[in-house]
């Protein structure tokens, strides 16, 4: 039985049904919806670190929503990843940041139960390997708190005429502009 980290708030078998649907698989160590999409939707779970069999699961938020994982993978193709890695090793205020991100993401993923390694998933806290693990943290957390997932959530929603906004990704999500201006 897949459970909910909240035992009061189990996931419920519909959310388990809604995300074994938009993966083609049975979803596994599934602890919470860790972000619904303003439709309504199951976006992100939150992970157990190890799932049922015992596999270590170093990914602590998943990305389950077919509308944003083909937008990660679209980014993806686009040279996004490429791009942020060079500001990374560029702009110190940035790497600070998302090694700030990395330090949460392991913290949280540890208080749950550590692994014994500081690898978080998406490339943190050097490069940018995964959007769609960025975009799931950024998602879970909400803004401010991954600054490489936050832009790629807001690249999302402005793309293809910003038809993802407001129903896959919060109508008030920061816009690219609010971002940059945030970070200056």
């Amino acid at each position: 039985m897949t459970t909910s980290s909240d035992p009061s708030h189990p996931v419920s078998q519909e959310d388990l049904d809604a995300v074994a649907a938009q993966l083609g698989r049975e979803p596994r160590g599934v602890l919470d919806i860790a972000y619904r999409s303003p439709d309504g939707r199951p976006g992100v779970v939150k992970t157990a670190p190890k799932l049922p069999d015992g596999t270590p699961f170093p990914t602590l938020y998943y990305l389950t929503d077919p509308r944003l994982t083909a937008e990660a993978s679209r980014q993806e193709s686009a040279g996004v990843m490429r791009e942020m890695t060079e500001r990374l090793a560029s702009d110190p205020e940035l790497a600070a940041a998302y090694r700030r991100a990395h330090e949460s993401y392991l913290a949280e993923r540890d208080a749950i139960e550590s692994l014994g390694t500081d690898f978080t998933g998406g490339g943190m806290p050097d490069r940018v390997k995964c959007l769609h693990v960025l975009m799931a943290h950024s998602l879970a957390k909400g803004p401010g708190v991954n600054p490489l997932g936050d832009e790629s959530v807001a690249l999302a929603a402005s793309a293809a005429g910003g038809k993802l906004r407001g129903t896959a990704i919060p109508a008030d999500w920061p816009g690219i502009d609010d971002l940059e201006s945030a970070e200056q």
